[in-house]
């Protein structure tokens, strides 16, 4: 709304850079881009949190292989002139570009040095009257309203704000925790402590509004990641104060601490999780079809939004399933589906068991005369064949598996790479490339 749009504040959640602990997933699209909950990509989280929020101008950092993110972002989030937004909404993506840096033309060295780079869009006459700047990830599931967020960080007036989680002792030495003082300004990081160093980052989160049981229960807090910086200090840190430095978490806001600029924690207590890694990944998607789901991507309040697609509901016949998600355009005939993410377009042959398992879907369908000719050549048409017994796994898009396959690593193989024929196994979660070929009858 009007009032909304008057207080002034802009959104660039980070397109992120390679992902290698998402690979091979990440192999052909930016980590933002990857599929998630079955009809969803990342980017719609903290894209869907914004418009929600009610922040309407946001730029997304890109740098590695950006065509899908970019692709799902125009379909998605095309704001047209803007007059969903009295005019001056806007969705830009940023591309990589190699600027003349120290080691001469380089590409983005890091966060920070990403929001540097366009740091001059800051001064821009369309967003004169920003007066915060709003940093995102864009490869965390949650549901946040980031207006709370900047008014926090408004009231107390504060140069910098860290979105920031209360954590158990089980769980902290995994992130930076910070240390607070009694009014929630940070005097204190710490990335990834143990022992005795873990034990000093305690804190009293009763102080960030935590019921005195949770506090006990919950002694550290742990960086989301995500940040408010007042326009002005954002510039001046960038460019001025440390213009060497190219990471916000590890570098400029320790920095900015220590030099005496004021930086407050804001407690975010209630679902989050970093999908950074192939096992994390896995397991959020699986806990989406969980009942009842620690997340759920429908909220009538604060909906998740993606491309609309135009699909038809799923049709599914004499099936078995149980604690799934079937998403549109599938078909499902004679199977058993249990504890699953069964994604867009998803063709599941009579009797396949696909159990634990993420199956995310195809960018088209094949007609009969196409499968027909497929096979004719000795091919797999995309899909999953019939007979094929599927768990562990993670199957990437267009991925072609034979007839009576069996996908499960019972071998429980930790780790193996063999790209060539579409297979990746990492944590041991079985991987299969997108677009891979599994011919009939192969076990893995």
């Amino acid at each position: 709304d009007e009032q909304r749009g008057e207080r002034g504040r802009a959104g660039p959640p980070r397109g992120g850079g390679a992902a290698p602990r998402l690979y091979p997933l990440t192999k052909q699209r930016a980590k933002p881009a990857v599929p998630i909950g079955g009809a969803y990509r990342l980017i719609d989280v903290p894209m869907s949190n914004c418009l929600n929020s009610g922040i309407s101008k946001m730029y997304i950092l890109t740098q590695f292989n950006s065509v899908s993110l970019n692709r799902h972002l125009a379909r998605t989030y095309n704001f047209g002139n803007g007059i969903m937004y009295g005019g001056n909404g806007f969705v830009e993506v940023l591309a990589a570009t190699q600027t003349p840096g120290l080691g001469g033309k380089e590409w983005f060295q890091g966060t920070a040095d990403a929001v540097r780079q366009y740091s001059w869009l800051f001064e821009d006459i369309k967003n004169k009257d920003v007066q915060d700047i709003v940093i995102l990830s864009g490869d965390h599931l949650y549901r946040m309203d980031y207006m709370a967020f900047v008014d926090r960080h408004r009231e107390v007036d504060a140069d910098i704000t860290i979105g920031c989680l209360p954590m158990d002792d089980e769980r902290a030495s995994d992130f930076g925790l910070m240390k607070i003082d009694d009014t929630g300004r940070i005097i204190e990081f710490a990335e990834k402590p143990t022992g005795d160093a873990l034990k000093a980052m305690q804190v009293d989160t009763t102080v960030l509004g935590l019921d005195a049981e949770a506090a006990a229960a919950n002694p550290y807090i742990a960086s989301m990641g995500i940040y408010v910086f007042k326009k002005d200090a954002l510039v001046n840190f960038l460019n001025k104060d440390y213009p060497q430095d190219n990471d916000f978490g590890g570098e400029i806001i320790p920095k900015a601490a220590a030099d005496g600029f004021k930086v407050q924690a804001y407690l975010f207590n209630d679902y989050w999780e970093d999908i950074g890694t192939i096992k994390s990944f896995f397991e959020a998607n699986l806990n989406l079809a969980k009942n009842p789901p620690q997340f759920e991507f429908y909220d009538a309040r604060a909906p998740i939004y993606t491309s609309p697609r135009f699909l038809p509901p799923a049709k599914i016949e004499k099936c078995h399933v149980k604690d799934a998600i079937i998403s549109h355009g599938c078909s499902l005939s004679d199977c058993t589906v249990e504890d699953a993410i069964v994604g867009l377009r998803s063709q599941v042959g009579k009797g396949c068991t696909i159990k634990h398992a993420m199956i995310i879907g195809a960018d088209y369908y094949e007609s009969d005369e196409q499968k027909a000719k497929v096979i004719a050549e000795g091919g797999v048409p995309v899909g999953i064949g019939e007979g094929s017994v599927i768990s562990n796994a993670i199957i990437d898009k267009n991925a072609r598996i034979g007839k009576n396959c069996t996908i499960t690593n019972a071998a429980g193989v930790e780790d193996l790479v063999d790209e060539e024929n579409g297979v990746y196994i990492r944590s041991g979660i079985v991987t299969i490339l997108r677009n891979a070929t599994i011919p009939d009858g192969t076990t893995i």
